[in-house]
């Protein structure tokens, strides 16, 4: 089989894959992006709220913090500039009964050391007049968070990746490989037109693969162990009473069921968390479990009494790629100086808000293989 040389190979053509070819293809680097599936972006990148996240709850210097509050204001700039449809709808973090209610300036004190300077505490009777249907007692307003429609979103930095000299493969599975002498990775390609490639800088941006696709690749440096959650998601059948995203105070280890909508309006309510006993993604099964309605209507009438069994049809489900060992994990973002194998770059537990900072973890990507070019 002839091998071919490739500046930098990008495994993974989810949002943060795209947008990682983009980054390298601005900065002049010859980029070919592979992805294992028909189509881009089909799996986490598909099955998530679609929520643009201000930087609220996360860990003070962590990436998800520094990455969430710099990725949301890079998403809106683009989204803007391109026309991607997005709204700055904003959110509100309800307290259903005076023990929440002591936890709000707890979650805001957290959100200013994120760098989120913008969350307004109101009273129970601001919340009524902002969105009737809710019962609360006081809330946090977060106006920086808004809704995309994250297909638009791929397409647009994927045109401008392409435009750039990018190209993309799919059907193109990376089924194992090895690193070189000299620090480059010879790669083996499946699919319809098996090849094999050696390439300069490697991403793996794999998402819930990316673990097994570094461990297919002699010489890589260790993958985290992972867990895989899921996360099952009701739609309201009905128009949706509600102008704002609406979260409850989070409470056991979680965020809580929560309401967003789409750019149509339409409510869903969710994701729960459901631990998967396997963590392989090709045992997956994405079918959403009718049996959980009455759990899912119990946790949405402490903020929304109104809310019925009835009113709530199963919708989807995605998967969350959680690095197992921490109660809450951050994203792990391994580059040249982590690992010393030269030019790559292996990332790992990209869950949210992982399209919300999708732009700029591609920014540090690309900063990274420039350092060691």
């Amino acid at each position: 089989m002839e091998t071919y040389d490739v500046d930098t190979v990008i495994a993974g053509a989810g949002v943060i894959g795209i947008a990682i070819a983009r980054a390298l293809a601005l900065a002049g680097r010859e980029v070919l992006l592979l992805e294992k599936n028909g189509r881009v972006g089909e799996e986490t990148s598909a099955r998530n709220s679609e929520v643009i996240h201000a930087g609220i709850y996360y860990e003070p210097g962590s990436l998800k913090a520094r990455h969430c509050v710099r990725g949301r204001d890079l998403l809106y700039s683009f989204c803007e500039a391109r026309g991607v449809p997005h709204r700055r709808c904003g959110k509100l973090i309800v307290a259903t009964d005076d023990n929440e209610a002591r936890k709000l300036p707890g979650i805001s004190a957290r959100a200013q050391a994120n760098g989120v300077d913008d969350l307004e505490p109101i009273d129970g009777t601001e919340v009524s007049a902002l969105e009737p249907a809710l019962s609360a007692v006081a809330a946090l307003r977060s106006p920086s968070t808004g809704i995309v429609d994250g297909h638009a979103l791929m397409l647009a930095l994927l045109g401008e990746a392409e435009a750039h000299g990018a190209q993309t493969v799919t059907r193109a599975p990376v089924l194992g490989g090895g690193v070189e002498d000299g620090g480059t990775i010879l790669l083996d390609i499946g699919g319809d037109d098996p090849m094999r490639l050696r390439a300069q800088s490697f991403v793996n941006a794999a998402g819930l693969w990316a673990p097994a696709l570094a461990r297919r690749i002699e010489g890589a440096p260790p993958a985290p162990d992972m867990a895989l959650v899921k996360g099952n998601y009701f739609l309201l059948s009905g128009k949706a009473p509600f102008s704002r995203l609406v979260y409850p105070v989070p409470r056991d280890g979680g965020l809580g069921v929560h309401l967003t909508l789409d750019l149509a309006g339409r409510a869903k309510f969710g994701p729960d968390t459901e631990w998967l006993a396997e963590n392989d993604p090709a045992c997956i099964d994405y079918s959403v479990d009718e049996a959980r309605r009455g759990a899912f209507a119990e946790a949405i009438r402490r903020y929304w009494p109104e809310v019925r069994e009835s009113d709530l049809d199963p919708g989807y489900a995605g998967i969350r790629p959680k690095i197992s060992g921490a109660m809450y994990p951050d994203f792990c973002i391994e580059g040249p100086e982590a690992h010393g194998l030269g030019p790559h770059v292996f990332l790992y537990g990209l869950e949210s808000p992982g399209l919300t900072s999708a732009l700029s973890i591609a920014e540090d990507v690309a900063g990274m293989l420039a350092r060691d070019r």
